[in-house]
């Protein structure tokens, strides 16, 4: 946990318009081996939803970037979602991002409900399958930003972009009015370059974790020196 404070500061030092912070499951589906990987060490480590939400407490009280929590539903299910989402709000934090409870659940978990509730955005996740009913949908409950899937598949740094990327995004801005987020493979600055021209946010992941994970010495440099 000390070690993912340092990498957080970093990166509010070089000016990242959000931090996101994934608490660990043991079942990321929407992840690739990078992140799984961090995942189980972390589990491995008793690294829990109670030391995330203590860590992230801390954190916002030295930064001002906003901070996201990601992660799947059943860590606020089991923790209890109002319980959750009061203690993320208490933390500061600035909204959720978790990929496996689609809007079509909400009359029986009522997500969206508590995040409103405790001052939460909810941030809304959109694939390049998304069809414009379910479009039309999340632009109705959708705030902060929606989070754009740019390509079929997990996380993980990929060679190339979505080449229908420009297509895509136009898509969805005829039903989605707030700014767009776009994220999942983004691993190298051509690409972020490339990406920031159709989308408002650039999601990078994995790339800060392979950087910290290939580096003998000079991690948290590293990292800054890819960010700046």
């Amino acid at each position: 946990m000390i070690e993912c404070e340092k990498i957080i500061l970093a990166m509010a030092e070089t000016g990242v318009s959000f931090i996101e912070i994934q608490i660990p499951f043991s079942d990321p589906i929407a992840d690739g081996p990078t992140i799984m990987e961090a995942n189980k060490r972390a589990l491995l480590n008793g690294v829990t939803t109670e030391d995330c939400l203590k860590l992230i407490k801390r954190i916002t009280k030295k930064i001002k970037t906003p901070i996201l929590i990601m992660t799947y539903f059943n860590i606020p299910f089991r923790y209890g979602l109002e319980k959750f989402c009061k203690k993320a709000r208490e933390a500061d934090v600035y909204g959720l991002i978790i990929p496996d409870i689609p809007i079509n659940e909400e009359k029986h978990e009522h997500y969206l409900e508590n995040c409103k509730k405790h001052g939460l955005h909810a941030i809304q996740i959109i694939s390049p399958i998304t069809p414009p009913t379910r479009l039309k949908k999340i632009a109705k409950v959708a705030t902060g930003f929606v989070y754009c899937v740019s390509t079929f598949g997990t996380t993980g740094e990929k060679n190339k972009l979505n080449p229908k990327l420009n297509s895509y995004l136009k898509k969805i801005r005829r039903y989605i009015k707030i700014p767009l987020a776009l994220g999942f493979g983004i691993s190298n600055k051509q690409q972020i370059s490339t990406a920031s021209k159709h989308a408002d946010i650039v999601v990078i992941g994995s790339k800060i974790i392979n950087l910290y994970n290939s580096c003998a010495n000079g991690k948290i440099s590293a990292i800054k020196n890819f960010l700046l």
